[in-house]
């Protein structure tokens, strides 16, 4: 599952912008305040609403004025969010799914004036569309996983929605025979954005129980006791992967206190007592919780980073960034922000994109479009250094 380009109108600072050919390892750099943050907070805004309705969500990202403040300023028209998400659905096949939904306010309130989802059934031609939605009412094709050769042999059930506020694609993300809904669901549903904050990591947590690394990864000590006891094998590769870059880490371990409290213990091999994780480095607690976050047994489709390089040592970040690569290309995808030339110095020209606001919005430029980019990375420089030398044009570190 990989999402191949991100159209967003009228949205905060990007008043209509489009990402295009998004690799499945992307790195986003840009000044505070260019919108990399917000291109997180649409996926963050779709799962709201797949869980509550639109109004809420919007209510969750633009606070009392909701769609007022999420509206682009000065403009007007809908919120417009176009995804292009490739995935193989129930036949087997590799299909470009795209799903197009527009937002505005009609009587007040706001609604969902369109919602399309739409894929090609064969190699070529016009993208059949298997949803289609307006204002609360539309139809949906009830037959998608039948072998149809013509696209007039689709059989579309009339359904109207309790409110017009609500997708249409919430209720039928639920059942099978609705394949491409069920894989753009799973995407929603299961991103993951990781802001991970140390001083959130260290303290004691409450006795529990945790199977993935929370957003600031308060619940690192509760993670590693469910990894040791399910899933040794895993927490051994992380141990492993931790000892070659934080040297002398022999052991890590989450203890149980009589008091009910899980704390994590790491071993170093140069003495006999274990340290508790409120005296080991900063670098240490988040490497380790970037590899639990990395090597999730049931990983997330996307996963969203904010900022990864703080805290850690320079040489760290060449290794980080591998690990995130390595992450896209055992089936998620990763979206990295960062500030760090020595983060980008490991990352391809494909990879990256940066952001520049000018006259109040943000466009997005792709670094492999960019023809002096490309001759300095082919003659060996790398993309910190370049960056560094002001050849992102706007986006100056």
């Amino acid at each position: 599952m990989q999402i191949e380009s991100i159209r967003l109108k009228n949205f905060r600072a990007f008043k209509d912008v489009t990402l295009k050919n998004i690799p499945r390892f992307c790195v986003l750099v840009g000044a505070n305040g260019t919108g990399k943050s917000t291109l997180f907070s649409v996926f963050a805004f779709l799962r709201d609403a797949m869980t509550t309705n639109v109004t809420a969500a919007l209510g969750r990202l633009g606070g009392s004025r909701g769609l007022a403040e999420v509206r682009s300023r000065g403009t007007k028209g809908p919120l417009e969010i176009e995804i292009k998400l490739r995935t193989t659905l129930s036949e087997g096949r590799s299909r470009l799914i795209t799903y197009v939904l527009h937002i505005d306010a009609m009587d007040g309130r706001p609604t969902v004036v369109r919602e399309i989802l739409q894929y090609r059934r064969g190699s070529g031609g016009k993208p059949w569309r298997f949803l289609d939605f307006s204002n609360g009412s539309g139809e949906a094709v009830t037959n998608e996983l039948d072998s149809v050769a013509d696209e007039k042999d689709l059989k579309r059930e009339q359904q109207t929605l309790k409110s017009p506020d609500i997708l249409a694609i919430k209720g039928l993300a639920q059942f099978e025979r609705f394949p491409a809904v069920v894989a753009l669901g799973n995407l929603i549903e299961n991103w993951h954005l990781s802001d991970f904050h140390i001083s959130r990591a260290r303290p004691e947590a409450e006795a529990g129980y945790a199977e993935h690394l929370s957003r600031e990864g308060e619940n690192l000590s509760l993670v590693v006791e469910y990894l040791h006891r399910h899933h040794p094998a895993v927490f051994k590769d992380i141990l492993d992967r931790l000892q070659r870059r934080v040297p002398g880490v022999t052991q890590v371990e989450a203890k149980t206190t009589e008091e009910g409290r899980v704390l994590l213990k790491f071993q170093d091999g140069a003495f006999e007592d274990p340290f508790l994780a409120r005296y080991v480095s900063d670098g240490t607690i988040k490497m380790l919780a970037y590899l639990v976050l990395l090597y999730d047994p049931t990983p997330h489709p996307l996963l969203c980073v904010e900022e990864p390089e703080n805290q850690l040592y320079p040489s760290l970040l060449w290794d980080l960034a591998e690990e995130f690569r390595a992450y896209a290309e055992r089936g998620g995808q990763v979206f990295v922000t960062t500030h760090s030339p020595d983060f980008l110095n490991a990352v391809g020209l494909e990879e990256v994109f940066w952001l520049v606001k000018e006259g109040g919005y943000t466009t997005v430029h792709r670094a492999t479009d960019d023809e002096q980019l490309r001759a300095y990375m082919a003659e060996g420089d790398q993309m910190g250094y370049l960056w560094k030398q002001g050849l992102f044009l706007g986006a100056n570190p």
